[in-house]
């Protein structure tokens, strides 16, 4: 990732890794996280989607049946949070510059930004709550503009996950074989605020990175594939 980024995941932007379930968000996260907290450094990484896993980190540094004073070392730097509804995540945002500072983060993840959010404003719609439906989608915003102030303040990498769906598409398409597009959840919001974003697909075991947004780089691909140390590049696209 790094090459491919020429330099890797910028300080002062949001990152997005979108990509619909089983796509590798989870994975790319991971790997960026173990890298920082080898090197001493503090990451704090806020799970909604319950994909953090002691054992991944375990095969990533190379000790699947045990522990090492390396892999005790890099826990020790992850600051793991867990919100289970979207008005726990609120209380987090909340406190978030205030323990930034005070754990001296210098790597922030956020694996499934959208996910509670996404849980909280179905049940407003399911209710037509017009209300509490703007009160959702402003809390969001407000999220946001907390991670944008964040990184331009603190000059650390912030990466987000989030889902993707696809759009409708015809028999015609199909039978070409032509890629379903797909829509990030959050839609433009999530869009604006993050200024890299990464979407991957898998197509039948088939991995690629698609760089659809970047600030100094053309949209590109590269090919990729999930191992049991990490991710392993799969040809230039």
């Amino acid at each position: 990732m790094n090459k491919w980024l020429y330099g890797g995941y910028e300080c002062d932007i949001i990152t997005m890794i979108a990509g619909s379930p089983g796509s590798g968000k989870t994975n790319f996260t991971l790997l960026v996280a173990c890298s920082q907290a080898k090197k001493g450094k503090k990451v704090l990484f806020i799970d909604t989607e319950g994909g953090f896993s002691v054992e991944r980190i375990k095969q990533i540094v190379g000790t699947p049946g045990g522990t090492s004073e390396e892999y005790e070392k890099i826990l020790e730097n992850i600051l793991l949070l867990e919100p289970t509804s979207f008005n726990e995540q609120k209380d987090i945002f909340e406190k978030l510059l205030g323990r930034l500072k005070k754990e001296h983060i210098k790597l922030m993840i956020i694996d499934g930004m959208a996910m509670l959010y996404r849980l909280e404003l179905g049940d407003a719609q399911k209710s037509r709550d017009s209300g509490n439906i703007k009160k959702v989608n402003r809390e969001i915003a407000k999220q946001m503009r907390v991670l944008a102030e964040i990184v331009r303040k603190q000059k650390i990498p912030i990466i987000i996950t989030n889902q993707v769906y696809g759009t409708f598409q015809s028999e015609e398409d199909w039978r070409q074989g032509k890629e379903r597009e797909t829509n990030i959840v959050g839609g433009d919001l999530m869009k604006y605020w993050s200024k890299c974003i990464i979407e991957l697909k898998n197509n039948s075991g088939r991995r690629k990175a698609v760089l659809l947004k970047h600030r100094s780089i053309k949209e590109k691909e590269i090919g990729f594939e999930i191992t049991a140390k990490g991710i392993k590049r799969k040809g230039w696209i």
